[in-house]
């Protein structure tokens, strides 16, 4: 016998980690998404016979969550790790950045800055607290402390073609979260990163064949256009298709979203959830038939690029799997206030694309064989300084709301494990059992989960 039923708003990972905790607590439960799909940034495309993600995507050896969930859906045997490979684009030319080695190799850094570096680097990834440094800006510790060469070299770039208009506000507590995730991948210099066989699109099948055998509903296509409350609880929810009433309502989806539904109800708490701004990203995938470099993971330190990050997926995953194709992703976290925001996809790629000889000199188009443009408009939160004071509380004003979604993950960097952390958090925070969820030393869910 199910003995209460829960609606949840919104069908990411978060939301669907959330239905599973509590469907093995016996709930009866139901997804409301207001898209066509479900699975939010897992969903997946058509390459080569195979499935890609639509935004690049890894996993670290670290992921304890996220192991727990791939062995509950019996999926194990699809999950692996290997060595991976990291490269700095800097003055026109890429340099690897993997080892210590490869750190004293990098002319722009003065010999001393190095010894800056390794020491601010380590610091921050292994003994720095979060919680000390809210208030302290990345871009003003860093110019400080890794030295004058680093930070204009390395640092000043990185954060600026991340975070544009944001990037002097970024608190140092986010740059600990961010250290701490890759350094705890490494093991004597080299970084292991995980992948599923057969893409994401894997974990999310067996995740929904789970919730189905648990009898989960889940309904596509229905965005909550209103809620109704009555005695400081809410009594239903109007979608566009029909209308939900439960015991308890989960709300997965973006702050500004919600925001916009309870600003009828609770104005006061609409303007506090309005607080938090979100990010955008882009990704223009390329599908070549030639690899355009030898890194995995090439961080662009030059400014004037439009994207940040180059990531070949191909020199990750081989490219037999995409029959042949080599997949290269150009990534650019955006402010919605810039102009990119509103660019249309052709024009994004176009730009992009002309860049592509600065890196390799033989580039040509013709190696492209299809490119493909997506874009979010809610990638990642603002973490501004003092950001904890804008996570909101899981338990919301009404008796029998929560919420549980991407700013409770800071002061870490999103990903699926830290989605199925919060959820496990959130889980508990309603009166359920998720001890069973492991735990890893992710700095997500430790903000606005107190019972």
């Amino acid at each position: 016998m199910k003995q209460k039923e829960t609606i949840i708003v919104g069908g990411g990972i978060t939301g669907l980690a959330t239905a599973y905790i509590a469907a093995k607590n016996d709930k009866h439960v139901v997804v409301v998404e207001a898209g066509k799909n479900i699975g939010g940034l897992l969903s997946t495309y058509d390459v080569g016979g195979n499935q890609l993600e639509l935004f690049y995507h890894h996993f670290f050896t670290h992921d304890a969550e996220l192991h727990w969930l791939i062995k509950e859906l019996g999926i194990e045997d699809k999950l692996f790790y290997k060595k991976t490979s990291m490269g700095v684009f800097k003055n026109g030319k890429i340099f690897n950045f993997n080892t210590p080695f490869d750190l004293l190799k990098f002319k722009p850094i003065h010999f001393f800055d190095k010894i800056r570096f390794g020491i601010t680097t380590l610091f921050l990834g292994k003994i720095a607290s979060w919680r000390k440094y809210e208030h302290v800006s990345s871009f003003a510790w860093l110019n400080k402390w890794a030295g004058k060469s680093t930070a204009k070299s390395l640092w000043n770039p990185l954060l600026n073609i991340k975070f544009g208009p944001f990037s002097s506000h970024v608190p140092l507590t986010w740059m600990i979260g961010r250290m701490r995730q890759r350094m705890n991948s490494r093991k004597s210099g080299d970084e292991r990163l995980g992948y599923v066989q057969g893409s994401l699109q894997v974990v999310l099948q067996a995740l929904l064949q789970k919730l189905d055998e648990y009898n989960v509903e889940i309904y596509t296509e229905h965005p909550v256009k209103s809620i109704s409350v009555l005695h400081n609880n809410i009594s239903c929810i109007h979608t566009s298709q029909r209308d939900f009433s439960g015991d308890s309502y989960v709300f997965t989806i973006p702050s500004p979203f919600l925001a916009q539904l309870f600003r009828p109800i609770l104005p006061d708490y609409a303007d506090f959830l309005a607080q938090v701004s979100y990010f955008g990203a882009i990704c223009v995938v390329l599908e070549l038939d030639q690899p355009l470099s030898d890194v995995y993971w090439l961080n662009i330190a030059d400014d004037g690029y439009p994207f940040g990050g180059v990531i070949e997926h191909t020199n990750f995953i081989p490219a037999a799997e995409y029959d042949n194709r080599h997949i290269v992703y150009l990534s650019r976290y955006f402010a919605l206030s810039e102009q990119i925001a509103t660019m249309e996809t052709d024009e994004i790629a176009e730009m992009m694309i002309d860049f592509l000889p600065r890196i390799n000199p033989t580039f040509s188009e013709d190696w492209i064989l299809k490119k493909s443009v997506f874009r979010t408009k809610t990638a990642a939160t603002v973490c501004d300084l003092g950001f904890s004071q804008k996570v909101p509380d899981c338990k919301m004003p009404l008796d029998n709301s929560f919420i549980i979604n991407m700013s409770h993950i800071y002061p870490d960097e999103r990903s699926t494990n830290n989605s199925i952390r919060i959820a496990a958090e959130g889980c508990k925070v309603m009166g359920m059992n998720a001890d069973f969820v492991p735990k890893n030393n992710s700095l997500s869910g430790q903000i606005g989960f107190s019972l």
